[in-house]
């Protein structure tokens, strides 16, 4: 569960990645205050929304079994460990 979690947190971040490195590029004070106004936070954070949003509609879109299908948990068969399939 942590790697989905790290995964959204990641997405995020992208957006502030970009406008940090876009910084670095043209020489603007990384770490100046001046350079991270609240408008453009709010911009950041708007489109890092928009990020995670998009990805968790196409994770729940093209990710886990068919429609229909049935699980069959894990279970023992005649001593041994039998893992869990869709079908």
């Amino acid at each position: 569960m942590i790697r989905p979690a790290l995964t959204e947190v990641g997405i995020f971040l992208i957006p502030f990645a970009v406008y940090a490195l876009f910084l670095i590029a043209t020489r603007s004070g990384l770490l100046v205050q001046s350079s991270w106004p609240a408008h453009r936070l709010a911009k950041l954070v708007l489109g890092s929304l928009l990020l995670v949003v998009t990805s968790f509609v196409l994770l729940a879109r093209f990710s886990g079994a068919p429609p229909k299908s049935t699980y069959i948990p894990a279970h023992m068969e005649n001593g041994r460990f039998v893992p869990g399939v869709e079908k």
